[in-house]
């Protein structure tokens, strides 16, 4: 399958080198930097940057002679609370819809569900009912695009991403009054986010929506003061004042549809 992912970055790059191993693959970057350790993996380059009024890159050769486009690009509205991310998505379809891409994989986030006082379980069955800005614009981002008739398109809602490089709890180890101390952990490793998107293509699990946190889920007090102590840094610090609010995220997709189980734990 030939195969293009906007966005080759802590996740799409080796997920890019993956999906080499038996497809003809394409992958977008921001910057002409960004673009030599692409080249080196064997996969094509493009400098591709989404604005709400435009596209800089050549979006067309980029999507040409390609069957699947996956789109892993973030919101950006933690940086920027103005952003738009509704309407760069809206861009993208434009383009998508002059070109040969009958499938889309979009990758969304857990935080289109809103955090609770009680804990709610939420499973692909349940209506995405976020509040914030950036869980509202994903979620019409995911309309958007699975309601679209030129191509079917399958979302994926990832937890918070830990892996190489990136955890949490380096950032936190020095942190006091960290709110939600009580709050369920809903996180996943970069190694099953690219196993469960290659299984997604090779189960040609179109027009479906995924869950996809690891099935444990301790406190953020217990699970963020267990690593810290075992990566010999400082424990945060949590506020124990107010009430913390979060959720569970559980998946039955992920089983009954690629017959996926996490094989150890985070």
């Amino acid at each position: 399958m030939n195969i293009s992912i906007l966005g080759t970055g802590w996740l799409g790059l080796p997920l890019a080198k993956k999906l080499k191993e038996e497809h003809v693959v394409k992958g977008s970057v921001t910057s002409q930097e960004k673009m030599q350790p692409l080249r080196e993996a064997g996969i094509t380059p493009y400098q591709i940057k989404i604005f709400t009024e435009g596209v800089q890159g050549d979006l067309t050769s980029f999507l040409a002679h390609s069957e699947l486009l996956i789109i892993d690009i973030p919101p950006g509205l933690r940086g920027d609370p103005e952003a738009d991310f509704v309407g760069k998505i809206g861009r993208i379809i434009d383009y998508i819809e002059k070109s040969p891409v009958e499938k889309v994989i979009f990758v969304s986030s857990t935080s289109v569900y809103k955090d609770e006082e009680n804990f709610p379980e939420y499973t692909e069955e349940n209506e995405a009912n976020g509040t914030s800005e950036t869980a509202k614009q994903l979620i019409s981002s995911e309309q958007m695009l699975l309601k679209n008739q030129h191509f079917q398109t399958t979302v994926i809602r990832f937890g918070g991403l830990i892996g190489p490089g990136r955890h949490p709890v380096n950032y936190l180890a020095n942190k006091t009054g960290i709110k939600d101390p009580k709050a369920p952990i809903n996180l996943i490793q970069q190694e099953f986010c690219i196993e469960i998107l290659n299984q997604i293509i090779k189960k040609e699990a179109w027009g479906k929506t995924f869950n996809a946190a690891y099935p444990d889920h301790p406190t953020k007090e217990d699970y963020y003061t267990k690593t810290a102590k075992a990566k010999n840094l400082n424990v945060p610090g949590f506020d124990q004042n107010g009430v913390s609010k979060g959720k569970k995220i559980s998946s039955i997709n992920l089983k009954e549809i690629l017959d996926y189980q996490f094989e150890k734990e985070i």
